[in-house]
């Protein structure tokens, strides 16, 4: 497994990373948001690597609203809430 992401950049992980499923405007296709997470883009870049590997979609990060933002390509709420359950994150759904 590659190199954890949350201690390569931060000591500690007091946040919360809120788990939603989205459509709008996107023309009905789905899409996995994570919100709340770091505005960091080292570490949402290498966040995002991962989580496109372990789902096996498209995804890309955000960083124009207040939190760090990423967006996964489908409906994969279940094996994110893993992903970062293993990785000790907090998890709001």
């Amino acid at each position: 497994m590659a190199e954890d992401p949350f201690s390569k950049h931060f000591k500690s992980r007091n946040f919360v990373v809120s788990v939603k499923l989205d459509t709008s405007g996107r023309k009905g296709k789905t899409v996995t948001l994570l919100d709340g997470l770091p505005k960091q883009e080292l570490f949402l870049k290498d966040l995002v690597k991962m989580l496109k590997q372990a789902c096996g979609a498209g995804g890309t990060y955000l960083m124009d609203r207040k939190e760090g933002v990423i967006e996964l390509q489908g409906d994969h709420r279940d094996r994110v809430c893993k992903f970062l359950d293993q990785h000790e994150v907090k998890i709001k759904r």
